[in-house]
């Protein structure tokens, strides 16, 4: 059967297809017609991917260099070469780089806090710092650190002065920016405390749960739009690789054991932020496929202008050039000569730093794949990650349109 003609004249018809060209590119494209979020303000909550001082202000672990030479010529409180994907964030932004907040000198507060450092966990770790391994600032404590920020800083902002200038404007919290990356530490404590990869995964869920906790947790306080990370192919860098030889490896040379694990913990992260839309339908939850970008590092590094991936730039010892006793900007001695362990010739075309994390350059690569929202759910960029466009429409299997 034929489908019945329609005649409209000239003046009919053009207004009548704008009309459909619009809802049709509005269904296409969610972010059609959506202005850019003009944050005023970044709040960071991670781990030394996203630590711009915090953990070195502390004293507990401080980066020597070569930390820093590639963009601050010096250590700058990063476990990098230089900068970190929230610098690039922020930057993108028109904002300035995050300080941590648990730096007491000469820091800005003005546009956000860095709660972020190194070797954070989500849920409290058994082994900490100094004598352990991991950070004692873990995310509830971020959390807490948080909530002082928050009424601390208008607090003192009314006496005036230059706390005026160092502070954040009240009403910048509601229209901040908070973004996460945290979670592969807890990963790795389960990995190096002797776990199975089966006893690691069981141990996601709670993981998550934790994580979820505290998200409503900063919402509760204000918050509504979310930026989150899931954590990266931890089968791939040299600490892993170097400290399990015998793991099975894939094609690309990572530990696909580890991976797998990594996998499942986004996969119950990404049903975590499903069911956080659901209770706080109020927030704009932009959830960042980190790892497929940061494994294409691994799987296709020449097409993108990189070179051994799975090699730190700048360490000692073994194929992998990592050595869990002998880090970045040791001395060592080595028959009778002492050896400066330094960075590489070239870290511009390098992905790992220092056998755990990413080099300036593999960062910056992670960041401009990640903000255009090609790996985002929804499909939202950086700048436009205040929108909440997700429409509830099962509330059986929790799809979103």
């Amino acid at each position: 059967m034929k489908s019945p003609s329609i005649n409209l004249n000239f003046a009919t018809s053009v207004p009548l297809f704008c009309c459909m060209l619009l809802l049709f590119a509005s269904t296409v494209n969610p972010v059609f017609g959506l202005k850019k979020c003009n944050f005023p303000a970044i709040f960071n909550f991670g781990d030394s991917n996203s630590d711009t001082g915090g953990l070195s202000a502390t004293s507990l672990k401080t980066p020597t260099p070569p930390y820093g030479e590639t963009y601050f010529h010096k250590p700058a409180g990063r476990f990098s070469d230089g900068r970190l994907m929230i610098d690039f964030m922020a930057k993108s932004l028109g904002l300035p780089y995050l300080s941590a907040y648990l730096d007491s000198l000469g820091t800005n507060f003005t546009h956000g806090a860095n709660f972020a450092t190194y070797a954070s966990t989500i849920r409290l770790p058994t082994s900490i710092i100094p004598a352990g391994t991991f950070s004692p600032i873990y995310l509830d404590v971020e959390y807490s650190e948080f909530i002082q920020f928050k009424f601390r800083s208008q607090e003192l902002r009314q006496k005036g002065g230059i706390y005026a200038y160092l502070l954040p404007k009240g009403y910048y919290f509601p229209k901040a920016l908070y973004t996460f990356d945290i979670g592969q530490n807890d990963l790795a404590e389960g990995i190096f405390g002797n776990m199975t990869t089966e006893e690691v995964s069981a141990s996601i869920p709670d993981i998550v749960n934790k994580f979820s906790i505290n998200v409503k947790n900063i919402f509760n306080l204000g918050a509504r739009s979310f930026w989150i990370h899931n954590t990266g192919p931890i089968g791939c860098p040299p600490f892993i690789l170097a400290n399990f030889l015998s793991a099975q490896r894939d094609s690309y040379g990572c530990a696909k054991p580890y991976n797998d694990v990594a996998q499942y913990f986004n996969h119950k992260l990404k049903e975590a932020i499903v069911q956080l839309r659901k209770d706080l339908p109020l927030a704009a939850i932009t959830y960042v496929d980190i790892y497929s970008v940061k494994y294409s590092l691994y799987s296709k590094p020449k097409e993108y202008g990189f070179e051994l991936p799975l090699i730190a730039c700048c360490g000692y010892g073994g194929i992998y050039n990592y050595s869990s006793s002998i880090g970045c900007g040791a001395t060592i001695t080595v028959n009778g000569s002492q050896i400066f362990v330094g960075s590489c010739e070239r870290p511009s075309v390098r992905v790992n730093w220092d056998g755990i994390h990413y080099t300036e350059a593999a960062n910056k690569f992670v960041f401009d794949k990640i903000s255009t929202g090609a790996f985002s759910d929804p499909p939202i960029p950086l700048k436009m990650a205040c929108h909440n466009i997700w429409i509830y429409r099962h509330s059986r299997t929790g799809n979103y349109i």
